[in-house]
Formats: C-alpha cells, structure tokens, sequence
C-alpha cells in the first residue's frame, strides 16, 4: 500500500506535472532586495481523479512510510531557503534605496525605484551566467544604478554594506531557532541554500544564527543558482546525504520547489505547504 502511494504521490509533484498547473512566481528575493509579492500559488492539482481528500490521504500515508524507513523521521536533512524564508527585509528596498539615496541626490519616489528595479533585475545579465558572483557587486552596480538614477560609488557602499547587517534583516519565524536545534538534536541535518553573493555569510554571523546550520550552499561560491539542481546536489553533499533523503522549504515555486524536485529532494512551499519551522519540524517527525 505504502508503495502505491509512494508512486502516486511522486506523480501528482513530479516538476513536468506540476508546471501544467500554472507559472512560477517571478518573486525578487536577492541580497539587496525586498521580495516581491508572488502570485497566489496554482490549486494542488487533481491527477488521476484523486479528490482532495484522498490526495491529503496519500500524503499522510507517505510520509508514514518514510517514518518507518527513517527510525520515526521522514527525512536526514532540511534544507532553507535564506530571502523570503529564513529571513526578510525589515524594510520595503524602494523605501531604503531612497531614504539612503536622498542625500546622493535621488530624487525618483518609491514607486518609480521599484518599477525601474524591476525592469532592471528582469533584464539578461550579460557578464555571466549567474547574477551572483563572488561578492555580486557589478551586478548590483548595475541594479541600484538602473533603480534609482544614481551612480555615485559612495551611494552605492553605503546602500551594498547596509545588507550586509543585522539592521537590514530579521528572521521570518521567532522560532526558528529553537526548532533548529530540535532538529539538529534529533539526527536532521540542516543546510541553507540560497541565491546570494558572499554577504550571505556575514549576514547570517550579523543574525547570530550561523551556528544554528550544518552547511551553506551559496549560488555565488558553488556556481550554480536556484532553480538550477546543482545548488541542491552540492548542499546533499556537504551534508552527506541523498537528495531523496532531503527536503527542502522556500517561498518560491520555480526555484524552490520545482529546482529541488530536479535535483531528486522532496519540497514544501513556505506559506502553503507549511507556514512555520515548527510545522517543519512535524511534518519531518520532530516534536518541540
């Protein structure tokens, strides 16, 4: 039984079925940036004429069926997104790029800085194949210049080393590390995975949750940037695990959900399939 679950679940979210059911989210989470607002997430669809009732029935009885393999967990190893999930701006980026711009002499309001900001970080980034490389900074000359209007070298240090501290952020869940810790104690590895450049690191020091993860798998230092599967390989490689062992948890469908499918690791959504780390951590088999 729990076999024939395992094949239907793995058909009803395998990535090729699920993009039939609607587009990704084009959310613009990244290093200097606030998320923006994705979409609401397509209706889990009905595959096989499953109802869903039954598709909720599937679910539970897999994840039973890992527990029994796992010693009482479904999975090794839990792998975060950071931007949009671990952590988030503390303050809208139109609103910063010009609180800090002010004094530069930009003078394009809120609403024009986040319209050019997101014709901007939509455009080809021709230097590279990936955004974020090493510490990302001509990529971002580029953004914060085509949003604002401003290149002055002293705006943009200023506005580029302000991201990198604990002003600039602050943790989704308050939670989150009292889960970690229950995870970690209980055999899961923990990983981050995320596309950013090299402020991450210091970032996560600034937040004084460096110590609460076992691995950081950065797009900027393993060259490879979600949804492409490789960031989810290297991260199972630094943990030690297998991608069937793992799950991932991010806010965004394309690249969180759809990328870690390729890569062979399970998925939930934040904000739909789970909405906190303590719900995480149940669903993984873990109580705190």
């Amino acid at each position: 039984m729990a076999s024939s679950a395992r094949t239907k679940i793995s058909k009803l979210f395998a990535p090729s079925n699920l993009r039939r059911f609607g587009p990704g989210s084009q959310s613009f989470s990244s290093s200097a940036a606030v998320a923006v607002e994705p979409p609401p997430p397509p209706s889990a669809p009905q595959a096989d004429g499953l109802s869903g009732s039954r598709i909720l029935g599937l679910i539970k009885e897999y994840e039973d069926y890992r527990r029994n393999l796992y010693g009482g967990l479904t999975h090794k190893a839990l792998l975060v997104d950071a931007v949009g999930t671990l952590v988030v701006p503390s303050q809208p980026m139109a609103q910063i790029y010009r609180q800090i711009g002010e004094k530069y002499g930009v003078e394009y309001s809120e609403g024009e800085i986040l319209n050019r900001y997101r014709w901007a970080y939509g455009q080809p980034w021709g230097r590279s194949r990936l955004r974020y490389v090493n510490d990302g900074r001509p990529f971002w000359q580029f953004i914060v210049s085509s949003s604002t209007g401003c290149s002055d070298s002293q705006y943009f240090e200023e506005l580029y080393n302000y991201y990198t501290t604990e002003k600039a952020w602050h943790l989704c869940d308050p939670d989150a590390e009292k889960v970690f810790q229950a995870l970690r104690k209980s055999g899961v590895k923990v990983a981050v995975v995320s596309n950013f450049d090299t402020r991450l690191r210091p970032l996560l020091r600034a937040l004084k949750c460096d110590h609460w993860f076992d691995a950081v798998a950065v797009s900027a230092e393993v060259e490879a940037e979600k949804p492409n599967p490789m960031i989810f390989l290297k991260a199972c490689e630094f943990l030690g695990v297998q991608p069937e062992d793992a799950v991932h948890v991010g806010d965004d469908r394309r690249n969180d959900i759809w990328g870690a499918r390729d890569a062979g690791c399970d998925a939930w959504l934040w904000g739909s399939d789970v909405k906190s780390f303590k719900e995480v951590a149940q669903r993984i088999g873990v109580q705190v």
